[in-house]
């Protein structure tokens, strides 16, 4: 039965995901927004089915009931209309991947070349303890949550330069 669950609840995840970014529907940016709330609600099942109902709590409130809520509220406010098809800026669609690739990488090396870690971190006191998923957050995994921030901040500023009506 977990197993079920854990195959609906990601493949929730990933399609909701690819909705946010590309919907073939609608271009409207409150429908992204709104499949945003369906992927981090899909994303707390999933942390529910790993026992950490602390995170999955956390992941709504925090995310769903807070981030969510700022970002359709500059949508609303900015008065955002279905956005025309552009040309493609092929400088732009380059920077993106490669800022994306030494994300990617990153990651990688602080999670594959660190394995030491990953035995240390499997030797939980309690599951869900609040202490030491805040001495992990902030001790081990100080750099992702730090780029979590700034993606999140590119997102707001995202959104106030498609607001802009002339764009060159």
């Amino acid at each position: 039965m977990q197993d079920i669950a854990f195959y609906i609840f990601a493949a929730l995840t990933l399609i909701c995901g690819f909705l946010v970014v590309f919907n073939p529907l609608t271009r409207n940016p409150v429908t992204s927004a709104m499949f945003l709330v369906l992927t981090i609600i899909s994303m707390a099942g999933l942390f529910v089915l790993l026992h950490a109902f602390f995170l999955a709590a956390v992941q709504i409130l925090v995310y769903a009931g807070a981030v969510l809520v700022v970002f359709v509220f500059v949508i609303m406010l900015l008065d955002l209309k279905e956005e025309e098809r552009r040309k493609i800026n092929f400088i732009g669609v380059g920077l993106a991947l490669l800022s994306v690739a030494s994300i990617f990488y990153i990651f990688v090396a602080r999670v594959i070349s660190k394995s030491e870690l990953a035995q240390k971190t499997a030797i939980a006191t309690v599951e869900g303890d609040t202490k030491s998923i805040g001495f992990l957050l902030f001790k081990e995994y100080l750099l992702p949550f730090e780029v979590l921030s700034l993606l999140l901040l590119v997102a707001v500023v995202g959104v106030i330069l498609l607001s802009k009506k002339d764009l060159k």
